[in-house]
Protein backbone atom coordinates (compact mmCIF):
# COMPACT_ATOMS: atom_id res chain seq x y z
CA UNK A 1 0.00 0.00 0.00
CA UNK A 2 2.62 2.52 1.00
CA UNK A 3 5.88 3.68 -0.49
CA UNK A 4 8.42 6.11 1.25
CA UNK A 5 9.17 8.99 -0.81
CA UNK A 6 12.14 11.54 1.08
CA UNK A 7 11.79 14.03 -1.73
CA UNK A 8 8.39 14.52 -1.07
CA UNK A 9 7.52 17.89 1.51
CA UNK A 10 5.92 15.71 3.56
CA UNK A 11 9.15 13.86 4.12
CA UNK A 12 8.73 10.59 6.47
CA UNK A 13 5.24 10.67 5.50
CA UNK A 14 4.65 7.66 3.19
CA UNK A 15 3.34 8.24 -0.03
CA UNK A 16 -0.35 5.68 -0.78
CA UNK A 17 0.18 3.55 -3.88
CA UNK A 18 -3.03 2.27 -3.71
CA UNK A 19 -6.09 2.82 -1.54
CA UNK A 20 -8.96 0.86 -0.15
CA UNK A 21 -11.19 1.24 2.77
CA UNK A 22 -10.26 1.55 6.34
CA UNK A 23 -7.05 3.44 5.40
CA UNK A 24 -6.39 6.98 6.74
CA UNK A 25 -5.01 9.11 4.14
CA UNK A 26 -3.76 12.85 4.29
CA UNK A 27 -5.34 15.12 1.37
CA UNK A 28 -3.64 18.37 1.04
CA UNK A 29 -2.05 20.78 -1.58
CA UNK A 30 -0.21 18.25 -3.24
CA UNK A 31 -3.45 16.12 -3.86
CA UNK A 32 -5.22 19.43 -5.01
CA UNK A 33 -4.88 23.06 -4.86
CA UNK A 34 -8.63 23.17 -2.92
CA UNK A 35 -6.93 21.49 -0.25
CA UNK A 36 -3.79 23.93 0.41
CA UNK A 37 -3.20 24.95 4.21
CA UNK A 38 -6.23 24.40 7.05
CA UNK A 39 -8.35 23.06 4.37
CA UNK A 40 -6.28 20.08 4.41
CA UNK A 41 -7.85 16.77 5.55
CA UNK A 42 -7.26 13.58 7.42
CA UNK A 43 -10.00 11.38 5.72
CA UNK A 44 -11.04 7.51 6.52
CA UNK A 45 -11.64 5.89 3.25
CA UNK A 46 -14.93 4.07 3.36
CA UNK A 47 -15.64 3.13 -0.44
CA UNK A 48 -13.07 2.05 -2.82
CA UNK A 49 -11.93 4.78 -5.24
CA UNK A 50 -14.07 5.05 -8.90
CA UNK A 51 -12.55 4.75 -12.40
CA UNK A 52 -11.38 7.95 -13.87
CA UNK A 53 -8.38 9.75 -15.63
CA UNK A 54 -5.31 8.30 -15.05
CA UNK A 55 -3.54 9.71 -12.21
CA UNK A 56 -6.23 11.02 -10.40
CA UNK A 57 -9.29 9.11 -8.39
CA UNK A 58 -12.32 9.80 -6.51
CA UNK A 59 -12.33 8.45 -2.79
CA UNK A 60 -15.26 8.65 -0.26
CA UNK A 61 -14.79 8.53 3.26
CA UNK A 62 -15.13 10.12 6.90
CA UNK A 63 -12.84 13.13 7.90
CA UNK A 64 -11.48 12.91 10.93
CA UNK A 65 -10.75 15.51 14.13
CA UNK A 66 -7.32 15.26 16.12
CA UNK A 67 -8.74 12.83 17.92
CA UNK A 68 -9.55 10.17 15.23
CA UNK A 69 -13.08 10.93 15.34
CA UNK A 70 -15.21 11.69 11.87
CA UNK A 71 -16.96 14.59 11.77
CA UNK A 72 -17.82 14.72 8.19
CA UNK A 73 -18.73 12.63 5.05
CA UNK A 74 -16.80 13.71 2.14
CA UNK A 75 -16.66 12.64 -1.36
CA UNK A 76 -13.11 13.92 -3.40
CA UNK A 77 -11.43 14.20 -6.46
CA UNK A 78 -7.66 13.89 -5.65
CA UNK A 79 -4.21 13.50 -7.71
CA UNK A 80 -3.56 10.06 -6.34
CA UNK A 81 0.27 10.74 -6.29
CA UNK A 82 -0.38 13.57 -3.98
CA UNK A 83 -2.23 11.30 -1.12
CA UNK A 84 0.03 10.36 2.06
CA UNK A 85 -0.68 7.57 5.02
CA UNK A 86 -2.11 10.08 7.50
CA UNK A 87 -0.27 9.71 11.00
CA UNK A 88 -2.27 7.86 13.84
CA UNK A 89 -4.10 10.21 16.18
CA UNK A 90 -2.94 11.53 19.40
CA UNK A 91 -4.35 9.06 22.01
CA UNK A 92 -5.55 10.15 25.39
CA UNK A 93 -8.13 13.27 26.09
CA UNK A 94 -6.58 15.98 28.30
CA UNK A 95 -9.81 16.63 29.84
CA UNK A 96 -9.47 13.18 32.08
CA UNK A 97 -6.04 12.78 33.43
CA UNK A 98 -5.44 11.07 36.24
CA UNK A 99 -4.48 12.68 39.86
CA UNK A 100 -1.60 11.64 41.81
CA UNK A 101 -3.04 10.67 45.11
CA UNK A 102 -0.97 11.55 48.02
CA UNK A 103 -0.19 9.44 50.63
CA UNK A 104 0.65 10.78 54.08
CA UNK A 105 3.51 9.11 56.18
CA UNK A 106 3.98 9.32 59.67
Amino acid sequence: MTRHDPATPSAGRARVDGVKPGDVVLVGAECSVQFAGDRALRLRVSADPKPTYDGWIWIAGYVLDARGLATDKREVFVMKAGLRVAPAPAIGNPGHQRRRQVVRKG
